[in-house]
């Protein structure tokens, strides 16, 4: 099992993983995105990615309920998520699983404009005939990204928050988005043999520090700003993915 983990132990891995749950409980979404940009510091970002798929895959589903409103936000939100699948099977096809100094360049560019982003607070408002052809667009390029780095908020995030959803359809589209991505992925990782049974059994462990970290965070949450506590782990972004970026250089 520490040879699934690249020679750091799982309880490394645990404490990563419950860190990344807490960010989940207080701010609603990072969980994906902090476990890799943590694991990664330690592990190729291949073998990062396939500790996240059951965490990932199982939280995003819990979050995309309650699934009687699905039907009514997929016909929105569908071709997006369309695009989100063939970019990233496409993607893993062309360029293998994440690997070397330009997957971990790529990651941290990736971290860097998610939490320029957020930093940035910059929203846009798309009309439906924009939707109608970015919405594919917007799928593809997170696929593609997603397929590269491991990481699927870009640019998934600001695309569905042009979308002037109410703030529980927002979080319920990106359970949905965040799920298709980690389906997507997962296949993507085992096409390419870095999803092996002893990653999945892994990464099935991961689940628990992952719900324990949850439920830390909303604990957390009522005592604190969730807006301040999103700026810190914007900023811790922004170190990682800078340091990514130069030592991938």
């Amino acid at each position: 099992m520490l040879a699934v983990t690249e020679g750091v132990s799982l309880g490394l891995v645990a404490f990563v993983f419950l860190l990344a749950g807490l960010v989940k409980g207080v701010v609603g979404l990072g969980l994906p995105t902090v476990a890799i940009a943590v694991l990664a510091q330690l592990m190729p970002p291949a073998a990062a990615a396939g500790l996240l798929i059951v965490p990932s895959l199982l939280t995003n589903v819990w979050q995309a309920r309650p699934f009687g409103k699905l039907g009514r936000l997929l016909r929105r939100i569908g071709p997006m998520q369309l695009g989100v699948l063939v970019g990233t099977l496409a993607t893993a096809w062309a360029l293998g699983a994440p690997a070397g100094n330009w997957a971990r360049v790529g990651l941290g560019v990736a971290l860097l404009l998610y939490a320029g982003w957020g930093l940035v607070g910059a929203r846009f408002v798309i009309g439906p005939d924009t939707e109608r052809w970015l919405g594919p667009v917007t799928g593809l390029l997170t696929g593609a990204i997603t397929a590269a780095t491991g990481v699927f908020v870009m640019p998934a995030v600001p695309y569905l928050q042009s979308l002037g959803l109410q703030r529980p359809d927002l979080v319920q589209a990106m359970g949905v988005s965040f799920t298709v991505s980690t389906v997507a992925l997962g296949i993507g990782l085992g096409w390419n043999g870095a999803f092996p049974p002893a990653v999945l059994g892994a990464s099935t462990l991961m689940l628990a520090p992952a719900i324990a970290g949850m439920w830390l965070g909303q604990k957390l949450g009522e005592r604190m700003s969730p807006e301040m506590f999103r700026k810190v782990l914007l900023w811790s972004l922004v170190v990682l993915g800078g340091q990514m970026v130069l030592r991938g250089l």
